[in-house]
């Protein structure tokens, strides 16, 4: 008897267990159905751009934590050495598609995981100091421009909108610089301007009085795809359903920031060395959710227009497998 009530107690634990998981046979449902993912821990590349709002607001509403993701913000000196660390101290990264793209074209092999930021008014554009008499794109012939790298999103958009205002983009003078440092390349009258994207737009407004020579998303650049997330290729083929998992989180962030564009701003004075008038007033673009290989198309098209590729580069190749227009 004694032998046949501790058969029945072992069956009853068995079918408690079976029925709660709790005893891992079929996984725990406490990470949202993802417990197959292959991993649940990303480090992703930053720099304290708009662009990247939606991964903090992500990050303040737990929405990767709800999905099985523990996801930690790497802040990085620039999208270069972003790029660099993807499969070293990074999985993922932000940068400006005109980086990502010429670091494929350079032999760097990327899967595109998300679109982060198309342009709005004035989410980009040239800056002037305060007393400068620039107040027109085609005033200048021989214009100096700073750049955060000429080879990035800052030169290619000033090349296509001064075109548009007559001035020879051989005779655009750029002048390489960290975005920190524009304002006093402006005061000091290194530069004739500078290429600025926010929040340093609204910085270099409120401290030193700079103003706004052109929308540089404007006519050819209209709307312009400016900013996207990658993993190495080789990192998302060992890892697609920790990528799925991302996208979707990603996509489920980008449209609660679309839909409130105050909490985008003020999300900066968390990570953006903003305080909360500044924040107040910074243009806030367009949060894309899902990647669109003909907007992205647009941009790699301009690139090889503007000798900032070698050739045409197929952007549908470095879409996770599925994805379509």
């Amino acid at each position: 008897m004694a032998t046949r009530a501790k058969a029945l107690r072992l069956a009853a634990v068995l079918i408690t267990c079976v029925l709660t998981a709790s005893c891992g046979l079929f996984g725990s449902s406490s990470n949202g159905g993802t417990a197959d993912m292959e991993r649940n821990v990303l480090r992703i590349g930053v720099l304290p751009v708009v662009d990247v709002a939606p991964l903090r607001i992500a990050l303040n509403e737990k929405l990767f934590e709800k999905a099985g993701l523990q996801v930690n913000l790497v802040t990085q000196p620039s999208e270069t050495d972003a790029i660099k660390q993807l499969d070293t101290t990074l999985d993922i990264t932000w940068a400006t598609h005109v980086s990502l793209f010429r670091a494929v074209a350079e032999g760097t092999e990327l899967q595109l995981q998300g679109e982060a930021y198309q342009a709005g008014q004035n989410s980009m554009a040239l800056v002037t100091a305060a007393t400068s008499d620039y107040d027109d794109p085609g005033k200048k012939t021989n214009p100096r421009i700073a750049v955060n790298n000429e080879t990035d999103i800052g030169a290619l958009t000033t090349r296509a909108v001064l075109d548009t205002a007559a001035v020879e983009k051989q005779k655009i003078k750029f002048s390489s610089m960290p975005f920190a440092d524009m304002e006093n390349a402006l005061t000091s009258g290194q530069v004739d301007a500078a290429f600025m994207i926010e929040p340093f737009i609204t910085k270099a407004q409120r401290k030193i009085g700079a103003k706004i020579v052109t929308d540089t998303a404007r006519g050819p650049t209209l709307d312009f795809p400016m900013s996207g997330y990658a993993s190495s290729k080789k990192f998302a083929e060992a890892n697609p359903k920790t990528m799925k998992v991302f996208r979707d989180v990603l996509r489920d962030a980008q449209q609660r920031a679309q839909a409130n564009k105050l909490a985008v701003q003020d999300s900066l004075t968390s990570y953006a060395d903003v305080d909360q008038p500044t924040a107040a007033l910074v243009s806030v673009g367009t949060f894309p959710l899902s990647l669109n290989p003909i907007r992205l198309q647009r941009v790699a098209d301009m690139m090889d227009t503007e000798d900032v590729l070698s050739g045409r580069l197929d952007v549908q190749q470095l879409l996770p497998p599925g994805t379509t227009s």
